[in-house]
């Protein structure tokens, strides 16, 4: 882009962000021995006794415990079952949090990954492995009772060396399409203190590198964080706060318009729309946008693949109303 934006962008307020929370260890340990919440949760049937019950229960104990195992492939098989069973154990991330030396095992399987991921000599058993362990991570980072304490520990930092990959095999795809599953889990939950926590580290270029270079669904998901950091009204001011990283996130997007005109794929324009929407709602950008939105956006490029899609096509609308309305107020989608 040309200086024609930076006159919109000078001397920005600051966004209040705060800074990153204390590193903390985990909350002190609480014994996995007995069925802790578990007692209104726990999978049943007509076909299922008392006694089959408990042993299911005592077996996910049992994985849990596996996790810190010295023989790796009990722990390989550990994780296995628990990422496998995550989705029907409502309290697993508590008992995972709140059980000794848990966390601690699935963040060493992610620094063992290091090694091998410059130069990238990954393998599909080794990404499929840290793959499950970043899978629990995310049902910690999900839960409610674990998610704050997940954010003070800085556990996400953890994930960013593996964003920070290129290699376009499928052991890294997964891999990086996992990690941004953990944090699109975190951004999922509309929290201001997790947009707060992200905008202190380096997520919004990973993510921006992503939707430049990565697979439709890393894209997909990548731009989702986007768009939920800009929902955010701290999120959106930093992002505004100057042009260079207006410019930034504004010639991406652009780029994205291109590809999708010429593979067009719904599910990524929305999120893509979203976000210049939400642009639109800051008076500067909005100058921006003015010149800089490609047409593609602008004309009928489009309509074929959204003529089912009546919430794109509203947003589409309302973006164009933004641009074109110089009384300053925007309207913006909920």
């Amino acid at each position: 882009m040309d200086d024609w934006g930076r006159q919109a962008f000078q001397a920005p307020p600051r966004p209040n962000v705060s800074s990153g929370p204390v590193i903390r260890p985990p909350l002190p340990v609480r014994s996995i021995s007995s069925p802790v919440g578990f007692a209104s949760h726990t999978p049943s049937g007509p076909g299922m006794s008392f006694g089959q019950d408990l042993l299911e229960k005592d077996q996910i104990y049992q994985w849990i415990l596996d996790l810190s195992s010295s023989d790796g492939g009990i722990r390989e098989q550990a994780l296995m079952e628990l990422s496998k069973k995550r989705e029907a154990i409502p309290d697993l991330a508590p008992l995972l949090w709140h059980s000794f030396g848990t966390i601690a095992a699935l963040l060493q399987e992610i620094v063992n990954i290091y090694p091998v991921i410059n130069p990238p000599n990954l393998t599909g058993q080794q990404s499929n492995r840290v793959c499950n362990a970043l899978a629990l991570l995310q049902c910690v980072a999900s839960h409610p009772e674990t998610r704050s304490a997940f954010l003070q520990a800085h556990i996400p930092y953890f994930l960013y060396p593996f964003l920070h990959t290129v290699s376009k095999s499928r052991p890294f795809e997964y891999l990086r399409l996992t990690s941004l599953g953990v944090v699109g889990a975190l951004v999922k939950t509309d929290e201001p203190d997790v947009i707060n926590f992200l905008l202190t580290t380096e997520i919004i270029p990973l993510c921006l590198r992503i939707m430049e270079s990565g697979s439709e669904l890393s894209k997909t998901v990548a731009t989702f964080i986007l768009q939920k950091i800009l929902l955010d009204d701290t999120g959106l001011a930093y992002i505004c706060q100057t042009y260079e990283r207006f410019s930034h996130v504004a010639t991406v997007l652009g780029k994205m318009v291109v590809t999708l005109a010429k593979e067009p794929s719904v599910r990524l324009l929305k999120h893509v729309v979203r976000c210049y929407l939400r642009l639109s709602d800051n008076l500067r950008a909005r100058e921006a946008l003015r010149q800089c939105l490609p047409d593609q956006v602008k004309d009928n490029t489009f309509a074929g693949c959204l003529k089912d899609d009546n919430t794109i096509k509203k947003w589409l609308t309302q973006l164009l109303q933004n641009l074109t309305d110089t009384s300053g107020i925007s309207v913006s989608a909920p």
